[in-house]
């Protein structure tokens, strides 16, 4: 898992402030069987938790936004009946935790998966794992569906999107020069002719990309933050191939996984999408998110020419 930190950026206009000592009050209001171990936050560029080392095996996650809210729920649900039939290892979460005091949100505790956090660079130095991070998306797409979470509208969504990349573009004006705008606007003006998908639905990670995975220096060991898991459009999984990996590796991804064309460029789309909502709003705030964006631009644009 991530390394310590201690300091607090605030991302949000309207986050709520954590601190290892409001996770200490928690614990010692529910789970006083955890309340002796020492909590000490780590680190994590992640925008919608607080992550907190809890003695030396768990971890206790705090939703800093309101849209966070479920999460916990949603690993708690599905992530154990996953978890069996994937190759590489997920969060084990334990415990429920209920608002508390000031603290308006449920919460989690969690089993410390052991590994390093993937930088952007190692990712994108090492196909090999792009053919790990394949056969991970595999497996999960053959998972039994019953009662599964399942996208609002795929075949539309990307048509949905449209505004507010429009309205990225014009936000990241004084962060992108005009021939970048014009470039980023062919890619998603031909993304825009392409048909929705219609085709039954398939699990999705959500949000795959080099910071929610851990490796041991040689393989991917886990995959983590399951809070976009749900059935969709197998273009959502497609956007490590942009947003982590390089121009060999993005090769052996697409090999793995053989999505036809206009999946592919469904994926592309999608990658482009995120990454610039991302830049104007998390620009002084997270640095780790500004590098995947400005990779994943330069990625999408270089493949498109």
């Amino acid at each position: 898992m991530p390394a310590d930190l201690s300091s607090d950026l605030k991302m949000h206009p309207d986050e709520i402030h954590t601190d290892a000592e409001l996770a200490q009050r928690l614990l010692a209001a529910q789970f006083p069987q955890w309340a002796g171990l020492t909590v000490r936050r780590v680190k994590s560029f992640g925008t919608d938790n607080a992550l907190y080392r809890l003695g030396d095996e768990l971890m206790v996650r705090l939703p800093r936004i309101g849209w966070a809210v479920g999460q916990v729920e949603k690993e708690l649900d599905w992530l154990p009946r996953l978890a069996p039939h994937l190759p590489l290892r997920v969060p084990q979460p334990l415990a429920l935790g209920q608002p508390g005091g000031s603290y308006p949100y449920t919460w989690g505790i969690y089993r410390w998966l052991p590994g390093e956090m993937l930088s952007l660079s190692e990712m994108a130095a090492r196909p090999e794992l792009a053919g790990q991070l394949a056969d991970f998306v595999l497996a999960l797409r053959a998972c039994g569906q019953t009662d599964a979470p399942r996208a609002d509208n795929p075949a539309t969504e990307l048509h949905e999107l449209d505004p507010y990349v429009q309205a990225g573009i014009e936000a990241s004006a004084e962060l992108l020069d005009a021939t970048t705008r014009a470039q980023i606007t062919a890619v998603w003006d031909a993304a825009m002719q392409l048909p929705g998908w219609t085709a039954p639905l398939i699990w999705v990670h959500g949000d795959l990309h080099s910071s929610n995975l851990l490796w041991d220096g040689k393989r991917l060991t886990a995959v983590l933050d399951f809070a976009s898991l749900e059935l969709s459009d197998p273009a959502v999984d497609l956007m490590p191939a942009w947003n982590a990996l390089g121009t060999e590796s993005r090769r052996i991804y697409r090999n793995e996984l053989q999505p036809d064309d206009a999946t592919w460029a469904h994926g592309r789309a999608r990658a482009l999408a995120k990454a610039l909502f991302a830049l104007p709003y998390y620009q002084h705030t997270n640095p780790e998110i500004m590098e995947r964006s400005w990779h994943t631009i330069g990625e999408v644009l270089a493949e498109h020419q």
